[in-house]
């Protein structure tokens, strides 16, 4: 007769052994560690809590807070999977009010590293203290402690070598405790919070801070002092958020934050609505910088949807997009009003943004018909001359490449029948003002064809479409090149090969007359530090300019078009976006992503013939010109056996 125990297969997984498969689902890194302690400092109605970091969380995470503690009874049991003061019954899962509810963050905690829990109730006389090492706990003993609860957590993973190899760099571990901090410290401005790394204070937040102020210290104090205001109730739903106008954009949208009854959250359908709001009102690739605070009833939607309570399902998703698009919208639209005056939307954004003669005199003069009269009655020669300064204005502020096909054309006199007709004759004082109108149209029209001069252009293959593309002929068909991706890919590689080559210097660069400034967060400065070298190699010199501000000495000539603040800022931006310690070779290509894209032709850029000319044959000596630097396609190609294909021209 067969052995049972040995054909056994099937086994029941010891506790603590559940408690570390389950840990992978709370526990990924430090920063969860954090999230999950706040969390319970919160629901603990502590007004004061002390955050202490060092090594970036993986030798030691603590936190101390003032809340109402845990008595000696209820610290053993705090441990167990699925242990929790807050729900007690299925009907508390329908309105869960608290920040935790799943009694899982510290028996998850517990079995993945060293513990020591302290605590102490308002009516107790002495604190008690209880050690856990991955799961294996001790014995409640007293302790000195003031009231609330200390939780010191050391050496996570220490036991999981194949989890504790996938920690970054204390520098990246930090980054992430701070964005936990962040977000808490946003959704908690009645709180006191303090956070320190490595026995350095980095935020010492008051309690009772508004909003604004607690997005300069911890954000940006730029992004601070170009806060809008909303507050928008209806429907059951409170909207209130600081947004910051579209001059105000980042390259990412981390700096979205959104919160729903004091819970951060992230969901695709106001993530949505907020690209919407803005939509029309950013430069390509930029993401708005918004704070938004929602408030609804909690019966209206389910956190219960994933251990991380990040993620949201709303009883009504359409409701809340369209509240947070319309408060958005409308609040931008108004803003926008407030700036441009009388002038509609419309109108506005048909005219250049440079000069104001531009605006006045090619804009307002025309908004009307009694304008139109007015103009039309005044002498011939002064309102040429008005519109011609008001379209070389234009021209010159466009950025349009086509205004290098024009640099006489507004003064060019009779020669020989060809050329433009400057309108020197007085209109009769009799003169119908319709006829008036129609000689100023014949007065600034072209010369017939046959009168022109003729010019020695090569035969064209190519067409700009949309201002954004081109398409261009090719021996077996024809492709569509997206003229942003390319010229940034042409520019990155010219600029990748001068810096491989040691024997050249930096690249050429302007020093500043007024040195331009920019944030940098304590988190962020040693990777800014290691990238000096690479920058002024590049022609970028950088200095501290102040407490987590630094300075833009220099800037280099081929980035003349570009901010050398805004240029900065992104760079950090991308670099804080990283998951590890960059390298030479990543910080190479960060720094010539953000140049090559900051100093690239950008869609929506009407070219002239010649710049497309120089576009494609800089193309055809540029290595791996098909794709940008972000590695996107620049270029797809069809050829004549796809078109015939799409027509069903096969057959013949």
């Amino acid at each position: 007769m067969a052995d049972n125990t040995t054909s056994r297969r099937i086994h029941i997984l010891d506790k603590n052994m559940v408690n570390m498969i389950a840990a992978g689902e709370v526990i990924e890194r430090p920063a969860s560690v954090v999230k999950e302690l706040l969390e319970n400092s919160i629901d603990a109605s502590a007004d004061r809590v002390h955050l202490h970091i060092e090594d970036g969380g993986r030798k030691l995470i603590q936190i101390t807070d003032n809340g109402t503690g845990i008595s000696a009874e209820d610290i053993p049991d705090a441990f167990e999977p699925h242990a929790t003061s807050k729900i007690r019954t299925v009907e508390d899962l329908t309105s869960i009010r608290s920040m935790g509810f799943r009694g899982e963050a510290l028996a998850s905690i517990g079995s993945i590293a060293s513990v020591k829990l302290t605590s102490r109730t308002k009516d107790s006389i002495q604190a008690n203290s209880i050690n856990i090492d991955c799961g294996e706990k001790g014995e409640v003993v007293p302790d000195s402690s003031d009231y609330g609860t200390t939780i010191e957590v050391r050496n996570i993973f220490y036991k999981l070598p194949a989890r504790r190899k996938f920690l970054r760099t204390a520098n990246t571990e930090m980054g992430h405790i701070s964005e936990q901090f962040t977000r808490l410290a946003l959704a908690n401005p009645q709180l006191e919070m303090k956070l320190s790394h490595n026995r350095r204070v980095l935020h010492n937040l008051p309690k009772g801070q508004s909003i604004e102020q607690r997005i300069g210290e911890l954000i940006s104090k730029e992004i601070r002092d170009n806060l809008i205001s909303i507050e928008n109730q209806e429907r059951g739903i409170m909207v209130r958020a600081q947004i910051c106008t579209p001059s105000i954009s980042r390259g990412t949208n981390k700096f979205q934050y959104t919160f729903l009854n004091g819970r951060y959250i992230r969901d695709k359908f106001i993530s949505h609505a907020i690209k919407e709001a803005y939509r029309g009102l950013l430069e390509p690739g930029k993401h708005p910088v918004t704070f938004i605070f929602l408030e609804m009833p909690y019966e209206s939607y389910d956190v219960n949807v994933h251990p991380t309570k990040t993620e949201i399902r709303f009883d009504n998703p359409n409701l809340v997009h369209s509240q947070v698009l319309a408060s958005l919208r409308e609040k931008l639209l108004n803003v926008k009003t407030e700036v441009q005056g009388s002038i509609s939307s419309a109108e506005f954004d048909r005219f250049p943004s440079g000069g104001e003669s531009g605006k006045s005199n090619a804009g307002a003069a025309f908004q009307t018909s009694e304008g139109l009269d007015e103009a039309m009655n005044r002498n011939s020669s002064e309102y040429a001359e008005r519109i011609r300064e008001s379209m070389q204005n234009f021209f010159e502020n466009s950025g349009s490449g086509a205004r290098k096909d024009l640099p006489g054309f507004w003064n060019q006199r009779p020669s020989g029948g060809a050329g433009i007709q400057s309108p020197r004759r007085p209109f009769a004082p009799d003169e119908p003002s319709g006829r008036r109108f129609e000689r100023a149209a014949e007065d600034f029209s072209l010369p017939p064809i046959e009168n022109r001069p003729e010019t020695e252009l090569p035969l064209k293959k190519w067409l700009q479409v949309h201002n954004s593309y081109i398409l261009n002929e090719t021996e077996d068909g024809f492709e569509i090149i997206d003229q942003h991706a390319l010229h940034e890919r042409i520019i990155y590689e010219k600029m990748y090969e001068r810096i491989k080559d040691q024997s050249t210097g930096a690249l050429e660069s302007q020093k500043l007359l007024i040195p331009e400034t920019f944030e940098v967060r304590e988190k962020d400065r040693e990777i800014l530090e290691s990238s000096i070298e690479l920058l002024e190699k590049l022609g970028i010199h950088i200095e501290p300019f102040g407490p987590e501000t630094w300075a833009v000495q220099s800037f280099p000539t081929l980035l003349r078009k570009a901010s050398p603040s805004e240029f900065m800022s992104d760079f950090v931006e991308r670099l804080s976006d990283t998951q590890i310690h960059p390298g030479r070779e990543e910080l190479v290509h960060c720094v010539l992503d953000t140049a090559s894209c900051k100093a690239a032709i950008k869609a929506g850029q009407k070219l002239g013939d010649e710049e497309i000319q120089h576009l494609l044959e800089e193309a055809e000596q540029t290595e791996r010109s098909s794709r940008c630097p972000h590695g996107r396609p620049s270029r797809i190609r069809f050829s004549i056996k796809d078109l015939e294909k799409q027509f069903k021209r096969t057959g013949f």
